[in-house]
């Protein structure tokens, strides 16, 4: 009986990695409410507020913003490191690891071509970067 109950709510909440921002508020609305429910869950909505915890963790993961007051450096290797990624990935941008890694320890200035691929990397405003 479980089972089918979970699967109604699937249904309904249709679960899939959250890319807009209006999903964000959706899910994120849907997951308020499972969480104000407190003891009064059942089994299948407390496997659902799990489920949908993950999927907004992810989005917030992926669009993260660093603290406003960091250099260019140190957003970068924040975003870097919210994503996921390595500075190999950074390699397409700077041309070289070497030139990545200077800009990441702040030893080389962010251009505003390679800002403004670093913010379409990591889904930013280039500005964060110069």
């Amino acid at each position: 009986m479980g089972t089918t109950v979970y699967d109604r709510l699937l249904r309904e909440v249709r679960p899939e990695v959250i890319e807009t921002e209006e999903r964000y508020a959706e899910v994120s609305a849907r997951l308020a409410e499972l969480v104000r429910k407190g003891t009064r869950r059942t089994v299948s909505e407390t496997r659902l507020l799990r489920l949908l915890a993950v999927l907004v963790e992810d989005y917030d993961r992926r669009h993260a913003m660093p603290p406003d007051d960091g250099t260019p450096a140190e957003r970068l290797r924040y975003l870097l490191e919210a994503s996921g990624r390595t500075a190999t990935a950074l390699i397409p941008v700077f041309g070289q690891r070497s030139h990545a890694n200077e800009a990441l320890n702040g030893k080389r200035p962010i251009s505003l071509e390679q800002a403004r691929k670093l913010g379409a990397l990591f889904g930013v405003k280039p500005g964060l970067f110069v």
